[in-house]
């Protein structure tokens, strides 16, 4: 796989909870690490996304907020 984003996390797949057509699958890439995203339930099946599995969480983003009380 060849990917222009230089933000690419390995990890594995812990949940994928799908709605009426949005899925939120969670993929643990570091021990008690979680990043959560939101995809189509086509793209979860297209993929075969299963809790256990292993996936990739991809970054691509211009821009990155902080923010403090």
């Amino acid at each position: 796989m060849k990917i222009s984003a230089r933000n690419t996390l390995k990890g594995k797949v812990v949940s994928v909870e799908k709605g009426a057509t949005t899925a939120h699958v969670k993929i643990e890439v570091a021990d008690g690490t979680v990043i959560t995203s939101s995809i189509t339930n086509e793209a979860v099946d297209s993929l075969g996304l299963t809790v256990g599995g292993q996936a990739y969480a991809v970054v691509k983003a211009s821009d990155v907020m902080i923010a403090v009380d």
